[in-house]
């Protein structure tokens, strides 16, 4: 345990903020899968890599990153993106082990946001499919702030919960979740069965890199049972 870690060990920890697709949804396959299909009916190359790598940034820097050639079709094929998207996600689910790794971090009394790249509405029809409404204490999309890794989400969430930024942790499985909990000095936990490699989580020196949600819960029980020792 490196010495970083063994000072927010010792902390409270009071909330903990998921990034969504790829850390607790399973749904990169169908990300990658409607990008294609919206490329394709507009002519525009696009591959598995390139697709698979802006996940985690908000839908407009996407098409900006993925389609610069191509300004004025942008906002038609975001439109052919989300509407083959909910057409063919219903599939969909949450990574085994996170319904009980939610439901034992909001036993013990911790709050858990969500800050993702997807829109509002969007982020509100998988919290509707996966019946999780009220197990966030507060979700931020980026359509309704600025996109990751730029730190505001963060800033929102933390201000609103009234939390310190060294009490919260952020969870994500891209370079831009732990890029973006980085640029505000607030500890991060990286997972590997997302979209990026261990590798490019480790440049942005997260507490630790989870392999699988069994290691992910693992690990925040025992920084709850750390922080529940140092206090009695």
């Amino acid at each position: 345990m490196n010495q970083i870690e063994n000072i927010i060990m010792r902390q409270n920890v009071e909330l903990v903020i998921f990034d969504w697709d790829g850390t607790l949804f399973d749904s990169v396959g169908q990300i990658v899968a409607s990008l294609q299909h919206a490329a394709q009916q507009f002519e525009q190359p696009l591959s598995n890599d390139a697709a698979k790598s802006i996940i985690g940034l908000g839908l407009p820097e996407v098409m900006q990153i993925l389609f610069p050639q191509v300004p004025h079709l942008q906002q038609d094929i975001l439109q052919c993106y989300a509407d083959h998207y909910v057409a063919n996600s219903k599939g969909d689910v949450w990574f085994n082990g996170v319904a009980e790794l939610l439901a034992d971090l909001k036993q013990q009394g911790l709050k858990l946001a969500v800050a993702t790249g997807k829109s509002r509405k969007g982020l509100d029809r998988v919290l509707g499919q996966t019946n999780s409404h009220d197990i966030f204490d507060i979700t931020r999309a980026a359509s309704e702030t600025r996109s990751k890794p730029d730190p505001l989400m963060l800033k929102e969430i933390i201000s609103e919960m009234d939390v310190a930024v060294d009490r919260a942790i952020m969870v994500g499985d891209t370079s831009y979740d732990l890029e973006m909990a980085q640029n505000l000095n607030m500890p991060r936990i990286g997972v590997s069965y997302g979209v990026h490699s261990v590798e490019t989580l480790q440049r942005y020196q997260p507490l630790t890199i989870a392999d699988n949600v069994q290691q992910l819960h693992d690990y925040l029980q025992g920084m709850i049972q750390s922080t529940a020792l140092s206090e009695s």
